[in-house]
């Protein structure tokens, strides 16, 4: 008898706006192709998508329109379904990240390795918005590219010379918020000390997975080239899953930690008892 049981998961698409039909082409409709040849061969196949309903430019999008988060990823979340069932692309279940489900299972990681001390902490000064009472990141800090002079360069990159800067490199940089000129804030965070991990990450990516696409592989390969750095876990946002120890209140779990949980807490939530 064949038990072999294959769980399907696509890449969560971010609810602060509609699916694009590239990504439809690029991830969905070929998982779901995939997903219909499993079950047409009779195999245990379950197929497992959702919002990824957290991060700085909802709370953005929210500001801009005057509404809250919740707003943002509630009308978004609901396009971005029906947009799926319309095309019959049809999933298993269709969760998000903003549900309590998910809430606890990205806790409950967070919680496990603070508690096993595999985060180190790391005070730092950063931008802060003093009208809008908020940390800023880099994409939110504008000013004057100092190699091209571009007045609308970003804190990490200037679009038109294609520089890749740090917001310490803009000339007069201002809030994109409020266009107050932002200062320098002390704050404590979480850090995954990635060099930790990357001798057996540079074997089991470089050595065991040559078959990834080119432009994949590549990339990866030059992060690991370029050598591993810690990397925050939390950030300073009212939106997002809190950050579950004392003393980090207002902070939450950095979005690119938080995300990808989603793919096992949706799957818990379509099976809670297995």
């Amino acid at each position: 008898m064949n038990t072999k049981r294959t769980l399907v998961t696509c890449a969560l698409p971010y609810a602060n706006g509609p699916v694009h039909i590239g990504h439809l082409a690029g991830v969905y409709v070929p998982a779901d192709i995939y997903v219909r040849y499993l079950r047409m061969r009779g195999r245990d196949v379950l197929y497992v998508c959702g919002s990824d309903e957290h991060g700085v430019p909802i709370t953005i999008k929210a500001r801009e329109q005057g509404c809250t988060p919740q707003d943002i990823v509630d009308r978004y979340h609901k396009v971005i379904k029906d947009s799926f069932t319309g095309l019959g692309i049809n999933f298993d279940i269709y969760g998000r990240t903003s549900s309590a489900v998910h809430a606890e299972g990205a806790s409950e990681f967070f919680r496990k390795m603070y508690d096993e001390g595999k985060f180190t902490t790391r005070e730092s000064e950063q931008y802060y918005d003093p009208e809008a009472k908020t940390f800023l990141a880099d994409r939110y800090i504008v000013g004057t590219c100092p190699k091209c002079g571009n007045p609308g360069a970003y804190g990490d990159q200037c679009e038109k010379c294609g520089s890749t800067l740090s917001p310490e490199e803009l000339i007069d940089p201002r809030s994109k918020l409020s266009g107050a000129a932002p200062i320098k804030k002390k704050t404590t965070h979480w850090y995954l000390p990635l060099q930790d991990y990357e001798q057996w990450l540079r074997e089991w990516i470089l050595d065991g997975h040559k078959e990834w696409r080119t432009n994949v592989y590549g990339q990866v390969k030059s992060w690991l080239d370029g050598g591993l750095q810690p990397r925050a876990v939390t950030r300073d946002l009212d939106w997002g899953v809190p950050v579950p120890v004392e003393g980090a209140e207002g902070k939450v779990l950095y979005v690119w930690f938080d995300a990808p949980i989603g793919y096992i807490s949706n799957t818990r939530e379509l099976l809670p008892q297995s």
